[in-house]
C-alpha cells in the first residue's frame, strides 16, 4: 500500500505515527513546527511547516499518497477545512481523526469574539490557556497588557508574536502540556488569575485537570466550545490502517 500521509501535530497524530511505525505501515507525517517533529519516531517520514491549502495540495500530490488521515487540533478549523479541500481536489481519500469530546464546564462561550466580549466587561485578572492562535483576539482586550497572562509552547515565533502584540515577559508561561492539577493550580497563583480560559481539549488535553484546578482554587473557568464535527476515534482510524494494509489498498 502507498503511504499514508498524517497531518498531526497533535498527541493523536504522534500516537497514529507510533501506531504505523510499531505494524510496520508506511507513513508520512506533516507538523507545522520542529518541535512537533521532534516528538516523532525514527523512521517515520516528516514534512516541517505551516502550509496553506495550495501547499497542502502539493504535498499531497508530490508524494503520490494513498490516503490522507487529519489529524489536527480539534479548534484548527481551517487547517482541516484546508485539508479536506486539497484532498478533494487531489482525488486523494480523507479521514479525520476526531478526539473524544468531554462534558463542558464551568462558563461556555462559543467564539472568540464571545469570549473576548466577555472579557472586556470586567477587569479579572486573566490566565489564557488557549494557545497563540488566541493572541490576536486577546491583544485586543482592554488593558491585555496589564491583565492577561499566557500560558503557550514554548516555541520562540510564539513567544516573539506575543511580546509584538504587548503582552508582557513576566506574563507568559512558556511551558509544554499537558499539566497537571497542582501545575495548573501553581499556574493561576503565579498569575493571580480570577479567569481561567480554556478550550475543551479532552482528557488528552488535560482539561479535567483545568476544571479542577480552577474549581480548587474558587476562580472563574471559561470554556471555549468545540466546534461540531463528524469524524472517527484515534482506535477506528488503528483499526482501519491495519485492515487496508492487510489488503495491499484503500
Amino acid at each position: 500500500m502507498s503511504d499514508i500521509l498524517i497531518f498531526g501535530g497533535t498527541t493523536e497524530g504522534r500516537q497514529l505515527a507510533e501506531f504505523c511505525a510499531a505494524n510496520a505501515i508506511s507513513c508520512a507525517v506533516s507538523v507545522t513546527t520542529a518541535y512537533a517533529a521532534s516528538l516523532l519516531p525514527e523512521g517515520v517520514r516528516v514534512y516541517t511547516g505551516a502550509l496553506d491549502c495550495e501547499g497542502m495540495q502539493a504535498l499531497v500530490q508530490r508524494g503520490h499518497f494513498a490516503a490522507v488521515v487529519d489529524a489536527t487540533h480539534p479548534y484548527a478549523r481551517e487547517a482541516t477545512a484546508n485539508i479536506r479541500q486539497a484532498c478533494a481536489a487531489s482525488g486523494i481519500r480523507y479521514e479525520r481523526l476526531v478526539r473524544q469530546q468531554e462534558d463542558a464546564c464551568g462558563e461556555i462561550v462559543h467564539s472568540m469574539e464571545e469570549l473576548t466580549s466577555l472579557l472586556n466587561r470586567c477587569d479579572t485578572p486573566v490566565l489564557s490557556t488557549l494557545g497563540s492562535r488566541a493572541l490576536p483576539a486577546l491583544a485586543g482586550v482592554k488593558d491585555h497588557c496589564l491583565r492577561i497572562w499566557v500560558r503557550m509552547l514554548p516555541a520562540q515565533a510564539h513567544i516573539a508574536e506575543a511580546l509584538a502584540l504587548g503582552f508582557p515577559p513576566a506574563h507568559l508561561i512558556p511551558e509544554q502540556g499537558p499539566f497537571t492539577v497542582s501545575q495548573n493550580i501553581a499556574h493561576i497563583r503565579q498569575s493571580g488569575a480570577g479567569i481561567l480560559l480554556t478550550k475543551e481539549s479532552g482528557s488528552i488535553g488535560g482539561y479535567p485537570e483545568k476544571c479542577q484546578a480552577a474549581s480548587a482554587c474558587g476562580i472563574r473557568l471559561v470554556t471555549l466550545a468545540r466546534p461540531q464535527e463528524a469524524g472517527h476515534s484515534l482506535e477506528a482510524v488503528e483499526a482501519w490502517l491495519l485492515r487496508t494494509d492487510r489488503e495491499g489498498s484503500v
